[in-house]
């Protein structure tokens, strides 16, 4: 029936077409392919040179603030963004040791560090070798620190160092607990690290300038100051104390070097030299054997030891930072990197609090830095802002603005001040600056709307 209907001859024709028509839609198809495939290259090359334009844009952004620009011109989510600068988070050394790549790299075998005791022989038979090792070369690299004829006992920060101090320093058999003092304003945490278990052994007996009760008294000395950067002394002026030095910022890139310090207590921290914080590692270097033996029985009943893997890493760190001392590379060491970084900052941060008009900053006349071999102002880890007279809660206020700072009440002092944390990381600091300079322009139109 087939061959009835269709002969040959319309077979042969129908099997040419069929094929001319497969043929064409062959070359219709591939010249599609080539002209869509150069199509998408094209849009590809033109979303990725936008995407690196405006990648390069917002880098530019964030280096480089604008002072001038007001708050009609700034994204809705960034003016929203809440910017935290209440703790001293030193993330802002993040960038160092990323581009420093695997020089402070650290492979721990799982068998290793198992036993509790790193040398059973020394006075301090928590305290890696290593780590020791690199804390004496660190100190005599930078010159910040006598560490001949002392004894060095490791803690899980300074924060236990600190209480290992107090225990340490405190008679056993007193009447009443030894206080505690320290000049205003002083380090937050002091009150309440030295109350928090309500020792019968010492008390926290306020600002070091009023104190005037007879007996024994501990004063810590921190310098520079945390939270206004001062370099300081002591300045109870009676007999019967023991000083305490705080010194965990006395390194180049907070403050010029001027002398080896030399003290009988002095306590450092990795967090605030290194940007370190979350080994939770310090050291004290102590200059009285028996003092240092109450430290370290303190740290044995407090923790049995510090982390003998923080430790490893410790040194780890440390050497690396010693290395890009002594053989500098495009990146400069790692003092030279942050120095420059706080001097940038702390030029920002002036040059926002001129254009707001509602603040002022402390003044820190020059030294001559020893190590970085250069003059320079102090150039503190915080910022210790005051607000005008008006504003009698200037943490409330900068609050209201999305900036989280603390309150001078905390230290010691009035709340028109407030402490802001200068380690945070770039693009956080910069958001800051860039707010802290345009918040007199909310300011007035938050005065105008209200009336007063």
């Amino acid at each position: 029936m087939f061959f009835n209907i269709f002969s040959l001859k319309n077979l042969l024709v129908l099997s040419l077409a069929l094929n001319a028509s497969l043929i064409l839609r062959v070359l219709y198809e591939k010249d599609s392919e080539i002209i869509n495939g150069l199509s998408v290259e094209k849009q590809e090359d033109a979303l990725m040179t936008a995407a690196s334009v405006l990648s390069e844009a917002r880098a530019t952004q964030r280096a480089r603030p604008s002072m001038h620009s007001s708050s009609s011109t700034v994204d809705s989510d960034v003016r929203d963004t809440i910017i935290n600068l209440d703790h001293g988070d030193p993330t802002m050394y993040e960038r160092f040791w990323q581009q420093a790549g695997d020089k402070s790299t650290i492979v721990i075998p799982g068998w290793q560090s198992m036993s509790y005791f790193s040398d059973a022989g020394s006075l301090c038979w928590f305290l890696e070798p290593e780590f020791a090792k690199e804390i004496i070369r660190l100190h005599k690299i930078v010159g910040n620190a006598v560490t001949k004829d002392r004894y060095i006992v490791v803690g899980t920060g300074s924060t236990q160092l600190y209480q290992a101090v107090l225990y340490a320093l405190s008679p056993q058999d007193a009447v009443e607990p030894v206080s505690v003092v320290s000049a205003a304003p002083y380090y937050s945490s002091y009150p309440l690290i030295t109350d928090c278990l309500k020792s019968g052994l010492y008390k926290w007996a306020g600002d070091a300038r009023s104190f005037s009760k007879e007996g024994p008294f501990i004063e810590l000395v921190t310098s520079p100051n945390n939270p206004d950067g001062d370099v300081r002394q002591s300045v109870v002026n009676k007999s019967g104390g023991i000083l305490v030095h705080d010194l965990a910022y006395y390194w180049p890139q907070y403050t010029p070097i001027v002398s080896a310090a030399d003290h009988d207590i002095m306590l450092f921290t990795v967090s605030k030299s290194t940007g370190h914080a979350g080994m939770r590692i310090g050291w004290a270097l102590v200059k009285d054997e028996e003092v240092a033996k109450k430290m370290v029985k303190f740290v044995e009943l407090n923790t049995i030891g510090v982390s003998k893997d923080s430790q490893l890493r410790a040194a780890k760190v440390l050497q690396a930072v010693i290395n890009s001392c002594q053989y500098p590379t495009s990146l400069g060491s790692l003092f030279d990197f942050s120095a420059h970084l706080m001097e940038e900052r702390w030029r920002l941060l002036r040059a926002a609090v001129r254009q707001s008009g509602l603040f002022s900053l402390p003044e820190f006349s020059p030294g001559s830095c020893s190590f970085l071999n250069r003059s320079f102002a102090t150039q503190p880890a915080f910022a210790w802002l005051k607000c005008l007279e008006l504003m009698k809660d200037c943490e409330g206020f900068l609050r209201s603005n999305n900036i989280l700072t603390r309150s001078g009440k905390h230290f010691g002092v009035s709340p028109q001040y407030v402490r802001i944390s200068m380690l945070d990381r770039d693009e956080n600091f910069h958001i800051f600056v860039e707010r802290l300079s345009t918040i007199h322009l909310r300011h007035s139109i938050q005065v105008d709307e209200t009336g007063e």
